[in-house]
């Protein structure tokens, strides 16, 4: 007899012929997580069963990784005899509790069947403890029984998992990640579908600090925690956004900032067979996200947009920012490059013809320039790395 860890998956449950690929992968992401607690792990095609010395600090880690519908500490045993099961039962119930058994019996060879020993499991409880009660309809404790092949495991209480699928089944996107509430939590919601990311942060050097950047990558460090990232890239962004500030219409400057910032961003997304751009906006929060915004920004590419929180009101996306850890960095007093030469009175309604006359005025050879320069960051040590993009 040994207290082990049972997980339940998730959405994974859902898959068929691939279901193996999901498990598989989700094996890798818990062993990745709980590489130094010297854990063993045994699966299948309905659970997978940790086996560690740490069991508290490994519920802890099992809590950030997508794919888990519950995590259950629970007692497992070779013998599966009603004599056994009672025995542990009464040794996990507690006294003065309503109560309710469910006995999940997926060796059918089992001789008896599960509403009976549910029935026998249960009075034998009653005759065990003073102040127990049965409670079929809201139960304070339920006792569950799970009688498989290799065995017998009964718990009591299990701890609730992110859902969604394994961080990597589902490919690769393109975070386009600002140092602000609402990009990182669209990143959070797309790794929740089992999509790994690469960061790419837009840079004004002068006119942002390096201290925005270190905050970008603390936000991009963030979702490490819940599953495997990628890298960083930090685009040079100062001469173009310096051009649109000199040279074009005021009003037209987060437009235009905004194709701009899609067109680099296509281009490392393809460098890194990425399958998707993601983005923090939500419709109509701000000038460059109300529907025509969003239109002529769009213009500029064909390559797939995501947008997780296009729904969502910001009181919303500030809970989630909070849940994961990341809003106490994101408040931080460091401005990005969103947040400079911001006009006045921003268009709302942009003009497609009337922007790409815009764009046109720039010098559009400062695309490359700026690619060419990206500083490519690992996040797992800070270092930098080359790579060419032309």
């Amino acid at each position: 007899m040994e207290k082990i860890l049972m997980i339940k998956y998730a959405e994974l449950t859902t898959k068929k012929d691939n279901r193996n690929y999901f498990i598989n992968t989700l094996e890798k992401n818990i062993m990745s997580s709980l590489s130094d607690l010297n854990i063993e792990i045994i699966k299948d095609y309905y659970r997978m069963f940790i086996i560690t010395n740490d069991i508290d600090e490994a519920t802890n880690r099992l809590k950030n990784i997508f794919g888990i519908y519950e995590i259950v500490p629970c007692i497992r045993s070779n013998d599966s005899s009603f004599d056994n099961i009672c025995s542990i039962s009464k040794d996990i119930m507690r006294d003065d509790v309503t109560f309710k058994v469910i006995t999940n019996r997926s060796d059918k060879s089992y001789p008896i069947p599960s509403m009976e020993l549910s029935r026998k499991v249960g009075g034998y409880l009653l005759k065990s403890f003073n102040n127990l009660k049965v409670d079929v309809h809201n139960p304070s404790v339920t006792l569950n029984i799970e009688i498989r092949r290799e065995g017998v495991y009964i718990y009591t209480e299990g701890f609730k998992g992110m859902g969604g699928y394994p961080t990597g089944t589902l490919g690769k996107c393109l975070l386009m990640l600002s140092g602000g509430i609402d990009s990182i939590v669209a990143g959070y919601l797309t790794m929740k579908r089992g999509v790994k990311l690469d960061f790419i942060y837009f840079e004004s050097l002068p006119h942002t600090s390096l201290e925005a950047r270190e905050k970008v990558i603390s936000l991009a460090k963030i979702l490490k925690r819940y599953g495997n990232t990628g890298k960083l890239y930090v685009v040079p962004f100062t001469k173009i956004q310096e051009s649109i500030y000199k040279e074009l219409d005021p009003t037209y400057m987060i437009t235009i900032m905004r194709r701009m910032m899609y067109r680099i961003g296509e281009k490392v997304a393809k460098r890194n067979k990425c399958n998707a751009i993601v983005n923090g906006e939500s419709i109509g929060q701000v000038a460059s996200q109300t529907l025509t915004s969003i239109k002529v920004v769009n213009d500029v590419t064909n390559y797939p947009i995501i947008r997780p929180l296009a729904s969502f009101d910001k009181l919303e996306i500030i809970d989630i920012a909070k849940r994961i850890g990341s809003y106490d960095i994101s408040i931080l007093p460091y401005e990005d490059c969103c947040t400079i030469f911001v006009p006045t009175h921003p268009v709302i309604n942009p003009n497609l013809e009337y922007a790409r006359i815009l764009e046109n005025k720039l010098d559009m050879s400062l695309i490359d320039e700026a690619i060419e320069n990206i500083l490519t960051i690992k996040l797992n040590d800070n270092s930098v790395v080359e790579e060419d993009y032309l």
